[in-house]
């Protein structure tokens, strides 16, 4: 049996109240307590200055694209532009979708991440070398035609049995999408299947205006990409459509990621907030910067009860996979959603939204733990200087194994 303690100037458990001098007690990869330190624990190391706190959650990646020096395209770029360059990316003759998810997972975790929910469309072999303590991957579905969704369903019934077998650590489930690409009715049969399997679901979902123009009308830029890809079917999207139809559906499923939500209506945010038993929305910010959304309704999400998680999407589209400073991000752009809510964001709304709460996501007994420590050497309260900084962990744990340490 592996038993030690973790002292720290602050500990942050995000499911309680915050702790100066604070011990964080470990057995066989399990927090065992979290408590003021009384000079009684055992095996102690004293970590000294810092800011012991979970561990990430990245709630929403596209890991094959992590050889992106730079994200694809410019600054405001509409939509479809971007995923026409994304196209001409995967065709690209150097490109190993492979060696690019083992470097997203290396960078993910050397900020920090350790628990993730990626959009799968490699192999399960390319996530072998993720020692996180959960990767949850969504098996990516593309299927427009109604004339093809027998045979899509076929294909992804098979990849998610080779998932489970090839894997045992990363959990899966769908990814139908985006409204643009997937039939209303595949996408039905989609969440049954998920119902099936009590997996997980996630799809895009008013991510631009083009979308929307392509529910209500069945016009615009998003059919002329579907028409230049031969994909158009104008008996897929009835006339008038919005996103809540599409939310409709998705909350039939065990759990359901609404993945972007830039342009959810009132009323849309108002039913996430009614079914966040079960639904979340994963807000990625420096993506939506990235293309000049318009503001992110971030604080009517919360207002509303809305279950929101943060994702770095892709470095198709980001900078990097450095969740901390999305969750800096935010604080900038939204001083009136208070630090302590901005840090659950990316802890324990993330693990809720992944399914993982009861493992991970918060510092509480019974979790693993997974943690990482940030140095805070102030003596004011740190969520401030968290979020204010450019620090990043010099130690992280996995299920109560140290990953990196820098003293």
């Amino acid at each position: 049996m592996s038993t030690f303690s973790l002292r720290a100037r602050w500990v942050l458990p995000v499911d309680g109240p915050l702790l100066s001098d604070g011990v964080v007690s470990v057995s066989d990869g399990i927090i065992t307590s979290v408590d003021k330190y009384t000079g009684t624990s055992p095996n102690l190391q004293d970590l000294g200055d810092v800011i012991l706190m979970p561990g990430l959650v990245n709630a929403h990646t596209h890991l094959e694209f992590s050889d992106c020096r730079r994200p694809l395209g410019k600054p405001k770029l509409p939509l479809t532009d971007w995923i026409r360059l994304v196209i001409a990316n995967r065709k690209r003759n150097d490109r190993s979708a492979e060696s690019a998810i083992q470097a997203g997972l290396a960078e993910c975790l050397q900020h920090g991440v350790t628990s993730l929910g990626e959009i799968s469309t490699a192999q399960p072999a390319a996530y072998d070398g993720f020692q996180g303590a959960s990767l949850v991957a969504f098996e990516e579905v593309i299927g427009f035609s109604a004339s093809r969704m027998e045979s899509i369903l076929d294909d992804v019934g098979k990849r998610l049995d080779r998932s489970r077998a090839l894997n045992p650590r990363c959990l899966v489930g769908i990814s139908p999408h985006a409204p643009y690409t997937v039939h209303p009715e595949l996408l039905k049969r989609l969440v049954a299947l998920a119902r099936e399997y009590s997996l997980p679901i996630a799809m895009h979902l008013a991510e631009s205006r083009q979308e929307l123009e392509l529910l209500s009308t069945g016009c615009g830029a998003f059919r002329e990409l579907l028409e230049e890809r031969s994909m158009w079917d104008s008996n897929a999207i009835p006339q008038n459509s919005t996103p809540l139809d599409y939310l409709r559906i998705l909350s039939d499923a065990p759990r359901a990621l609404v993945i972007h939500g830039n342009y959810l209506t009132e009323g849309e945010i108002y039913y996430l907030g009614e079914h966040s038993d079960r639904m979340s929305v994963v807000y990625c910010p420096r993506t939506h910067a990235y293309f000049g959304h318009d503001t992110y309704p971030l604080e009517s999400m919360l207002t509303a009860g809305v279950k929101v998680a943060i994702g770095t999407d892709s470095q198709a589209s980001n900078p990097d996979l450095n969740l901390l400073s999305e969750l800096r991000w935010i604080s900038r752009q939204f001083p009136n959603v208070s630090p302590d809510t901005i840090l659950r964001l990316g802890t324990l709304s993330g693990a809720e939204a992944l399914g993982l709460a009861q493992e991970t996501g918060s510092l509480s007994p019974g979790k693993w733990a997974d943690m990482i420590a940030i140095p805070c050497p102030e003596m004011s309260v740190p969520y401030e200087k968290l979020l204010s900084s450019n620090t990043g962990p010099d130690s992280i744990w996995i299920r109560g194994v140290c990953q990196r340490r820098s003293y």
